[in-house]
């Protein structure tokens, strides 16, 4: 007699819950700008946006160091790219958006071709370092723009307006189009990496000789994830250019690119969802930390430590142990 074996599926309540993440995350997001007249007012919105913008920038990295497992320290590059492209074209009375964010898209994708073609020939520490490097290229090409600001930034009379239209002057517009941002490049995200190409992407993490023994060419693989990450941080850029209506070179410094990579380990490693909370936390930590003291990184340091040390996989690790020990209660 023919014996059937079935194979359970996993319980819905733990799917849902895991579903349900990024829906909380995004309507917790939503709902700043109607709480903030009863909460902090202004400048609840403005955190909000500034959490978002850099939160674009490190769902880009994710994409690299989390699926990816390329561990770059010059993502912030593409950022500053991003937002000088919106100050370049701003000096020159070129203000709509309509330009200014393709250019921004372009000049950040442009650079992270032509530097990715030299960096992934590379891998492990090398890699790091020649990252570094072209970042740390990018930054002092910035200092030297004497027209444009040089060590000083360059500040931008307005933001940039929509067809001629000053949509994002108002703040809690800016804020949703800095939403709809996320939203997107989180989604993109989401579905590459759950594609043929991110299942190659992760392949090429844990084995990149037997991926590239069964036909798939690694580098190629690499190379467009590289542009695609470029050209998000640069949208970043973009956003914060107009956020702060300032562009500086310090928003493509070595220690920029760090945090980034912090705010991803800090959310858990290969989650796009972690690399949003761990922007959140990471920048309101910050921002709690400074108001009591202007030594705040003495301590935020040593915290930061010791969340990488002990809690595996970032906070998103640490909701889904909290979830299990809780489901076995």
């Amino acid at each position: 007699m023919a014996v059937e074996l079935t194979i359970a599926p996993a319980p819905a309540r733990g799917r849902l819950s895991a579903g349900a993440l990024p829906v909380v995350i995004f309507l917790l997001l939503a709902l700043i700008p109607l709480i903030a007249p009863i909460a902090g007012g202004g400048y609840l919105v403005s955190l909000g946006a500034r959490v978002m913008i850099f939160a674009v920038a490190a769902v880009a990295l994710d994409l690299l160091l989390g699926y990816g497992g390329l561990i770059s320290f010059g993502h912030a590059a593409f950022i500053g790219l991003g937002a000088y492209s919106v100050g370049i074209l701003a000096a020159h009375g070129i203000t709509d958006a309509l330009v200014a964010l393709p250019m921004a898209l372009a000049v950040s994708a442009l650079y992270a071709f032509l530097t990715g073609i030299v960096c992934l020939r590379t891998s492990g520490v090398y890699f790091i370092m020649i990252t570094l490097a072209f970042g740390q290229m990018a930054f002092f090409t910035a200092t030297s723009l004497a027209p444009y600001g040089g060590d000083d930034g360059l500040t931008i009379a307005a933001r940039n307006t929509f067809a001629g239209f000053a949509l994002i002057k108002n703040e809690r517009v800016f804020y949703y189009v800095v939403f709809a941002f996320l939203l997107g490049s989180y989604l993109f995200c989401r579905a590459l990496v759950a594609s043929r190409f991110g299942r190659v992407l992760r392949g090429a993490k844990e084995n990149p000789v037997r991926m590239a023994t069964i036909g798939f060419n690694v580098y190629r693989f690499q190379l467009v994830a590289y542009v695609i990450a470029g050209a998000l941080a640069g949208l970043s850029g973009f956003l914060l250019a107009n956020a702060t209506e300032f562009v500086s070179p310090a928003y493509m410094s070595w220690q920029r690119s760090g945090e980034l990579i912090v705010m991803v380990l800090l959310g858990g490693l290969g989650s796009l969802n972690g690399a949003i909370i761990g922007t959140a936390a990471y920048l309101l930590t910050e921002e709690w930390l400074s108001g009591f003291t202007e030594n705040w990184k003495v301590i935020f340091g040593p915290a930061l430590v010791v969340v990488v040390l002990f809690a595996r996989g970032g906070l998103i690790g640490v909701w889904t142990e909290v979830r299990r020990r809780l489901g076995h209660g």
